[in-house]
């Protein structure tokens, strides 16, 4: 009878670890060969992406860790590492060099607006306001701009004109969203 219980109880405790496993996998979206899971924060799931290095080693440089684990909620739109690589020569190695930290927490802090915005809550924003919404972001003074690009596809256009497609949308997270970018947003 012992032996029965244990194998029971054995059962029991691995189906329960089974569909806690399955719970978690089933709400997390997979960014760089990694789940993103929502009981995580922007950080912890961030630092699992092998398409997010440059993007984890920027925030690093920048000292933002601490600020991307807060309480949020946040969005952020994340650039890839090809979005990265897509800057002219050299940019990244001179923006993660000590003496350009300002420069670079400002760039940073131009991919998080306050707030979760999820792909339903940007696309119902974006048709409130004409087609083309304004949201500010975390680098004071400086806004991002949304509009839709067919019926499930929303640009990011930044100061400077240039366009971003999300790649990757909704990775929710325990203090906000991420969208996944192909491209680096310019203050």
């Amino acid at each position: 009878m012992k032996l029965s219980h244990l194998a029971l109880g054995s059962a029991l405790a691995l189906a329960a670890c089974g569909a806690a496993f399955a719970a978690m996998t089933n709400d997390s979206v997979m960014v760089g060969g990694a789940p993103m899971y929502p009981t995580r924060n922007i950080v912890q799931n961030a630092v699992n992406s092998k398409d997010n290095t440059t993007l984890v080693a920027a925030v690093k440089a920048a000292g933002l860790v601490k600020a991307l684990e807060g309480k949020g909620p946040f969005t952020v739109f994340a650039p890839t590492n090809e979005a990265f690589d897509m800057l002219p020569k050299g940019t990244v190695a001179t923006l993660l060099e000590p003496k350009n930290k300002a420069e670079l927490t400002s760039i940073l802090l131009y991919h998080v607006v306050p707030g979760d915005f999820t792909f339903d809550t940007l696309r119902a924003d974006i048709e409130g306001h004409g087609g083309m919404v304004k949201l500010p972001t975390l680098d004071k003074g400086h806004d991002l701009t949304f509009r839709m690009n067919g019926p499930h596809n929303i640009e990011v256009v930044d100061d400077k004109g240039n366009v971003a497609q999300i790649e990757t949308y909704d990775v929710n997270q325990s203090n906000g969203v991420i969208q996944v970018i192909d491209r680096v947003l310019m203050p």
